[in-house]
């Protein structure tokens, strides 16, 4: 298979890039992991008459981490974020999401700052962006704009993004002090798209719950979060029944069935996935605030 005939554009720095974006509209796509584009253009689900590709682009590799947030620029490899123990250590979720993305050799190539802009809700990391609250950064030859999570998504595969616009960043919102993390999701095998995937945030404050949110993987028809702290809130989290949340989590997944997975049973699937991630994500908030017990050492 092979794409149809296009122009290949290479700028070298955003505002080239744009500039194409600006003069192609419709007829561009942007290229810069291409583990999602290439496939669809060689399939001819696409065929456009412009390929703009920033791969050459200076200033876009770079994660920065910040007191609030976690920064990704828009050629930064999933394999990259993986591995950058900062990024690990202000928001332990990026990690335990992104070691589930396909494989390592796709990982080493495909960007997360791509998989968001895809905007597939059978990826996990437009599932991140929305349970941390994120931000998406957008350039134009006109202008810039940041695109809360929650105006981003518009339906699958859609975005609010225009066609004379690149994303350039991510951010990923960074949670409270002693909040847990949790991430799991289920697949026919390692690297395939999950039947269904949950990420979980729960903080805990004075040994009780005090907060407590997901996102989805696969269930959704746009990646969103949802708070359930309305359940849990001031329960030990010891003893709290996780599957209380079963009937928040249905009225907000919308799962359909394929060759893979019945509707029903990927919604079973999502829900146990839910009590188990909250759980994990709340023995983590509460190991947390142990060692910073423990760092900060008896009172004086």
């Amino acid at each position: 298979m092979k794409p149809a005939p296009f122009v290949h554009h290479a700028p070298r720095s955003v505002a080239d890039a744009v500039a194409v974006l600006a003069e192609v509209g419709h007829d561009g796509k942007v290229l810069a992991g291409g583990q999602s584009l290439i496939p669809i253009l060689n399939m001819r689900l696409a065929s456009p008459a412009h390929l703009v590709d920033i791969n050459q682009v200076a200033g876009l590799a770079d994660v920065t981490v910040s007191d609030t947030e976690v920064r990704v620029g828009a050629l930064v490899r999933h394999a990259q974020l993986e591995h950058h123990d900062e990024a690990y250590a202000a928001l332990p979720l990026l990690r335990q999401a992104l070691v589930n993305v396909a494989h390592p050799v796709i990982r080493n190539r495909g960007t997360t700052v791509g998989s968001i802009a895809h905007a597939d809700a059978a990826g996990e990391m437009p599932a991140m962006l929305a349970l941390t609250d994120g931000v998406v950064e957008a350039v134009s030859a006109s202008a810039s704009r940041e695109i809360a999570v929650a105006d981003f998504f518009e339906g699958a595969l859609e975005t609010s993004l225009t066609p004379e616009e690149l994303a350039v960043a991510v951010r990923f919102r960074r949670f409270a002090a002693g909040t847990g993390t949790s991430f799991m999701e289920r697949a026919r095998r390692h690297g395939d798209y999950a039947m269904a995937g949950v990420a979980a945030a729960v903080r805990t404050s004075d040994g009780l719950i005090a907060d407590a949110r997901l996102s989805f993987v696969s269930v959704t028809d746009v990646p969103r979060s949802l708070d359930v702290t309305e359940v849990f809130a001031g329960q030990e989290p010891e003893s709290v029944d996780w599957s209380a949340a079963a009937d928040l989590v249905h009225a907000a997944i919308e799962p359909e069935g394929d060759i893979h997975a019945t509707a029903e049973y990927r919604a079973m699937l999502a829900v146990e996935l839910a009590r188990l991630t909250l759980a994990q994500a709340a023995r983590r908030s509460v190991a947390a605030h142990q060692v910073a017990r423990d760092t900060e050492g008896p009172a004086a």
